[in-house]
């Protein structure tokens, strides 16, 4: 008989209190970022903040991944040498990287997973990578469910992750060099500047404006929350919300939110299981509009069709509220669909499109009144709500419980009593206890179940009255205090039982010959280090050029994007078959007046950035 399908939620951590609210909000596994070498060198993490988000996360049988995916120098291997021995004595599960350099370090039997930074969209790179050790790839962003459907047939042996949430980069990851090519601040890195969250205009090959001030390169937010199911089908075994940089009330919103919808769809299908332990109860109702977010779009899952980007602001809009009837001193009456608040936070963008907003002082039926003036808002324009007040009150506080749950035995032997406590993973403890028995004057089991009920802080809950057995020949009186003790030496020998029992996956790292997809690398390789090269010639690579950081690249396209702008405005040759009134090619031209050139891969479906262009 075919086995179920592990599936796994995968949320992020910018600290250890995020990470601590993924696990109690549901996640199966946690990803953060290490000391050093993470994506994000804004958010590193301690070796002790990361040992006690594993310690509480293996409770629960989850997983915490560490994100070492940037690109190293030579003098910098030593160092993640000795962070990786680290990261493995304090018991991470899984080391997600981008330089292949790390692969020829002496490792410890730590797995390796490979970051999206790689540049995983074809079946051959996840082929060659697997080979190679990996065992988890996470997919580019932009893939369609045929895409992944197709990777998943040509490597059915493969843990596929697949992003489903949040901020979108509108290059292919790892294949952005605009920070670095005109700030000195590597993706590869850690240090993106958010190139493509910059305003520009856009200029054809006369000089002409074409559009001018928005946000052309800003994407929508990813939202893929009604697709979980159809992602599981392509293959995707990994669900991941992306966030490192996020904070604990987005980390427990989306991660809730996604815990609830992946629940339910466990519940009907199960060739697919939850891949941790325990159930979660929330205090609030997971909504993920009320986060940050810049709009949504499932982001190419269905092949191309509605449009990606936000250009008129990078920045959150919320939630739609409804639009503006009328304003008068003092106030605006509104059509809405959802209630304001007093507090709440309100934005919307103005006659010439830039984002405004003000907080609510109070609310009176449809009317709101700001705290403090606000332009003339006209009439009919939407209204979006950016701070939820209450909602952020509620996340603030403890929101939510995750237990795992529990029955009890009690028993009896000749010289006192045996309590027993099995948890839903079986783990399963027995502890006689010496002590008279007497006969009770009024009936005990009652307060025999309320005292075995009462669980407290501990990851423990029993869910139903049957779930306590009291197997006594009878009415035995045993004192609350007694039973209480019992019971706490059997939750700390369990708990003891489940952290020995956790399935810490091993790997022994063997370097391998079988060929590369190609035979020689560009910049685009981003190869930094002589370890990483040496792996590429090992593969058959005969051509390794040095990593765009270290020599830069003339003419360099210094992004390759699945987001066309010639498709935005309606002037795709191949799908929409409008003919532009403008000649290209056109340029993107920065606030400070620099020009980057962009050309356009019909066949393949991309759209290239390229370096800054002189000419004039």
């Amino acid at each position: 008989m075919k086995s179920a399908k592990r599936i796994e939620l995968l949320a992020p951590a910018r600290d250890l209190a995020c990470g601590l609210a993924a696990v109690d909000h549901g996640a199966d596994a946690v990803y953060i970022g290490a000391p050093r070498f993470g994506a994000r060198a804004a958010a590193p993490n301690s070796l002790d903040d990361i040992r006690r988000l594993v310690d509480h996360a293996h409770l629960y049988n989850a997983r915490v991944y560490v994100a070492l995916n940037t690109i190293l120098t030579d003098r910098e291997l030593a160092e993640a040498e000795r962070l990786i021995h680290d990261l493995y004595r304090i018991g991470a599960d899984a080391l997600i990287v981008q330089d292949m350099g790390i692969t020829r370090l002496p490792l410890p039997p730590i797995p390796l997973h490979a970051s999206t930074q790689t540049d995983n969209r074809t079946p051959q790179k996840v082929r060659f990578l697997a080979d190679a050790g990996f065992r988890q790839v996470v997919l580019a962003r932009e893939l369609s469910l045929g895409e992944i459907a197709a990777i998943h047939r040509a490597c059915p042996d493969v843990p596929l992750e697949v992003f489903v949430h949040g901020a979108l980069c509108v290059s292919y990851s790892g294949q952005c060099y605009a920070s670095q090519a005109c700030f000195g601040r590597s993706a590869n890195r850690g240090e993106c500047a958010q190139f493509c969250r910059l305003p520009f205009d856009l200029a054809d090959a006369d000089g002409k404006t074409v559009v001018r001030g928005k946000h052309l390169l800003s994407l929508k937010d990813m939202n893929r929350l009604d697709r979980l199911e159809a992602l599981l089908d392509a293959g995707a075994t990994s669900l991941k919300i992306e966030g490192r940089l996020k904070d604990a009330a987005y980390v427990k919103n989306v991660t809730a939110a996604y815990r609830q919808r992946l629940d339910a769809i466990l519940k009907r299908r199960p060739e697919y299981v939850r891949a941790s332990s325990g159930s979660c109860d929330y205090t609030f109702a997971p909504n993920v509009a009320k986060s940050f977010n810049r709009g949504f779009t499932a982001y190419f899952l269905d092949g191309r069709g509605e449009d990606v980007s936000s250009p008129d602001t990078p920045k959150s809009l919320g939630e739609a509220m409804g639009t503006v009837k009328e304003q008068r001193a003092g106030c605006l009456s509104v059509a809405g669909v959802k209630p304001f608040h007093n507090g709440d936070g309100v934005c919307y963008l103005d006659g010439e499109g830039k984002l405004q907003g003000f907080r609510i002082n109070r609310v009176e039926g449809n009317k709101l009144y700001p705290a403090g003036s606000i332009p003339r808002i006209a009439p009919r324009t939407p209204l979006f709500r950016n701070y939820d007040q209450e909602f952020e009150r509620q996340l603030a506080r403890p929101s939510a419980e995750r237990t795992i749950a529990l029955t009890w035995e009690l028993g009896e032997h000749p010289h006192g009593f045996t309590l027993t406590a099995a948890d839903e993973d079986g783990n399963r403890v027995s502890l006689p206890f010496a002590h008279p028995k007497e006969t009770a004057r009024t009936p005990q089991q009652d307060n025999l179940r309320a005292v075995l009920s009462k669980l407290g802080n501990t990851p423990f809950r029993v869910r139903r009255e049957e779930d306590i057995c009291l197997a006594l020949s009878g009415n035995w009186f045993l004192p609350a205090s007694a039973l209480a003790e019992w019971r706490r030496q059997v939750i700390g020998r369990l708990i003891t039982l489940r952290r020995i029992n956790y399935r810490r996956e091993t790997a022994v790292w063997r370097p391998s010959t079988h060929p590369y997809p190609a035979t020689s690398l560009t910049y685009l390789g981003n190869v930094l280090n002589q370890s990483a090269r040496s792996f590429y010639q090992s593969h058959g690579v005969q051509q390794v050029a040095p990593a765009f950081e270290q020599q830069p690249a003339t003419d360099a396209i210094l992004m390759t994007c699945r987001h066309c702008l010639r498709y935005s405005l309606g002037w795709c040759p191949t799908r929409q078959h409008e003919h532009s009134p403008y000649r290209e090619p056109y340029y993107l031209v920065s606030a400070d007046g620099r020009r980057f050139r962009l050309s356009f891969d019909c066949n393949n479906c991309l759209m290239h950035v390229h370096g800054e262009a002189k000419d004039k």
